[in-house]
């Protein structure tokens, strides 16, 4: 048992590039939609297409940079330098506003400098994710899948699946906090120099990988591999565990975009106005204790008992939370809820993603980690905030919280309740894929 242990220098870098990481991806998932909002004046649909391209170039730059890092075989260069640029681009968040962008296109016209705005902080995402998506979405997770095995991938899941929450947890706090006082430039600024901070760490704390190598097979024709029907059906699991991923994605996205502004304006919880008092902050810091020992627990427990003992039960949590938060019309009921759906969705997360490594050939895997893109961001973030719009604009009218007038005096639709059980239906067909490998397994086990 002793040999498959996660090294301390292992456990590091998970905590460190993990948690860096998944900050700097909550804080473009929360409050980069509530930069556009609230701060450049734009909507939720604006929102949509702001995910949806941003999905796309994640996964157009996870299949390009995936495959280029198996075939140069230097993991470590591609994280650590990734992080460090990655920073940079968030810092140039902290110079995008109206009045800068109106001045360097000398526009005059309040719509046209909306138009302008919105475009320039779409157009920015991209040049973010990028970065992102090079250093963390292709190199990091393949490195992730090289230095684990099998028997030690739940823990190591377990470590990762504590860093969005976590994360989501700080930045939803500390940033809204500083947003409220500061103001986004200072905010996007620090948050760029902790991004590029940890990169700088990385150059002297990665280890290359043994299984690290450079490939020998055609760089172009492997950006193409993953989808040949003749590939698909060799590793038929991998893609049945791919699509509970992206169904599992497209659930959480349907209100994920949307949640911040659904507490500040539907709810009306304002982080401008939260009064913690010692009582408060010490219950929340033994909870996210709890949360975080419990995470790590359930990583060894699936490493012990094996994967499929606990899948249905995380869906099960997963689908309870989300409809349960339906009901809930005050922020504090609200919060209960969302620790059953969260809950479920870092157990849920745990398995599937160790899953999904277990199915991943070890000799392609920078390679895959493309594929994997595709459903872990590229149709959850497409069909997701476009299906939570949807939802919004369908029932907002039905509610007296529907509609805001932002501070430009613009009537834009508020996220609405119906957006949870929306999702917790969608979340109800990970059942399927799962069925299937199961169905895979007893057909196996009986024609050895």
């Amino acid at each position: 048992m002793q040999k498959h242990k996660l090294s301390r220098n292992i456990k590091f870098n998970l905590i460190l590039f993990g948690f860096v990481g998944q900050v700097a991806w909550s804080m473009e998932n929360i409050y980069f939609n509530t930069f556009l909002f609230n701060y450049i004046g734009g909507s939720t649909k604006d929102i949509s297409r702001m995910v949806a391209y941003s999905a796309a170039t994640a996964v157009v730059t996870t299949f390009v940079m995936g495959a280029l890092s198996d075939k140069l075989g230097k993991r470590k260069s591609f994280i650590s330098i990734g992080y460090i640029i990655w920073g940079l681009s968030v810092v140039s968040f902290a110079f995008i506003s109206r009045e800068n962008i109106a001045r360097l296109f000398g526009l005059s016209q309040t719509a046209s400098i909306i138009v302008a705005t919105v475009s320039v902080v779409i157009i920015m995402d991209c040049v973010m994710t990028f970065f992102g998506s090079t250093a963390n979405d292709a190199a990091f997770n393949a490195w992730v899948t090289e230095v684990t095995e099998p028997e030690n991938r739940g823990t190591a899941e377990g470590i990762l699946a504590v860093m969005p929450i976590l994360a989501t947890i700080i930045v939803t706090a500390a940033f809204g906090a500083g947003v409220a006082v500061l103001g986004y430039p200072p905010c996007f600024l620090g948050l760029g120099i902790l991004v590029s901070l940890s990169g700088l760490v990385g150059l002297l704390s990665l280890r290359e990988s043994a299984k690290s190598e450079k490939a020998q097979s055609n760089y172009w024709a492997d950006l193409f591999y993953g989808f040949k029907p003749s590939v698909i059906k060799q590793y038929s699991d991998l893609y049945l565990i791919l699509t509970a991923v992206g169904i599992f994605g497209v659930a959480v996205q349907i209100f994920f975009p949307y949640l911040l502004i659904y507490l500040e304006h539907y709810l009306g919880l304002s982080l401008n106005n939260i009064n913690i008092s010692p009582k408060t902050a010490v219950f929340a810091g033994l909870a996210l204790v709890i949360f975080i020992g419990g995470a790590i627990g359930l990583g060894k427990l699936v490493d012990k008992f094996g994967k499929d003992r606990f899948v249905y039960l995380a869906v099960f949590i997963f689908i309870l939370g989300l409809f349960a938060a339906f009901f809930a019309k005050k922020a504090s009921v609200f919060g209960l809820t969302a620790l059953v759906f969260f809950g479920g969705y870092g157990f849920l997360m745990i398995i599937l993603n160790a899953t999904v490594r277990d199915y991943t050939p070890e000799d392609r895997v920078g390679l895959f980690q493309g594929i994997r893109m595709i459903f872990f961001v590229l149709l959850p973030m497409l069909i997701g905030p476009t299906l939570g719009n949807g939802v919004i604009e369908f029932f907002a009218n039905n509610h007296d919280l529907g509609i805001y007038v932002n501070e430009f005096g613009e009537e834009v639709l508020v996220p609405v309740p119906e957006i949870f059980p929306a999702a917790g239906l969608v979340a109800l067909f990970i059942i399927i894929p799962l069925l299937l490998m199961k169905r895979n397994k007893r057909v196996k086990a009986n024609n050895p």
